[in-house]
């Protein structure tokens, strides 16, 4: 398996080429297993129903997306461990593409069977220093028959379906977030996953933003 280093590398790579990454973390990872095992210890009363729009525009619209959210903490030391990791890609790119990413916040997503999240994009070009957007999939033996990809469109033709992303475990998404517009499709089993931003300038924490 590849080492984090050459991970990393690969992923600056695709960023630079295509503006999208689609990688593989190795399953042993710390930083994984430490989300695992993270997730082993939640409880349904440790998510919170999800929203869209930010601060005083933000409201909760099933419509448009059914999924429950825990954003993380770097207190807390399983999930301060993979927001360790996302802070060493986050150089490891500024080194590469010097790209003055400044900040990470990420949670997990909890879609129920049966839930969803519309197309959009995470942001609109000018509006906002969210730059760019990672997934990263936490569902060990999933089956390509249980549904719940990624649906990824063409950042010129936003009409334009380009590939589905199954959210095996491990499977790390990374794009430009004003770029490309995506979906969460509906699953037939729980479906969990990390959605974070990585941000220019500042970070708010914990306001609820689009997730994956």
């Amino acid at each position: 398996m590849q080492s984090t280093d050459e991970l990393f590398d690969h992923i600056a790579h695709d960023l630079r080429v295509s503006g999208l990454s689609i990688q593989a973390i190795d399953k042993n990872a710390p930083a994984l297993q430490a989300l695992n095992q993270r997730l082993a210890l939640f409880s349904d009363g440790d998510f919170a129903t999800a929203g869209i729009g930010r601060q005083a525009e933000h409201t909760q619209n099933s419509e448009i997306r059914r999924d429950k959210i825990h954003w993380l903490d770097s207190s807390h030391p399983l999930e301060g461990a993979f927001l360790s990791y996302m802070d060493g890609l986050k150089n490891h790119l500024n080194s590469r593409l010097f790209m003055g990413l400044f900040s990470y916040e990420c949670h997990f997503a909890h879609y129920e069977p049966g839930a969803f999240y519309k197309k959009h994009v995470d942001a609109f070009k000018g509006n906002t220093n969210r730059v760019l957007s990672t997934v990263l999939y936490l569902n060990q033996d999933w089956q390509s028959e249980y549904g719940g990809e990624l649906a990824l469109y063409d950042a010129h033709d936003h009409e334009l379906l380009t590939q589905k992303v199954t959210p095996h475990f491990g499977t790390l998404v990374t794009f430009l977030s004003d770029e490309f517009p995506h979906e969460v499709l509906p699953a037939t089993q729980p479906r969990y996953s990390i959605a974070g931003w990585f941000r220019v300038n500042s970070s708010v924490n914990g306001q609820v933003d689009p997730p994956r």
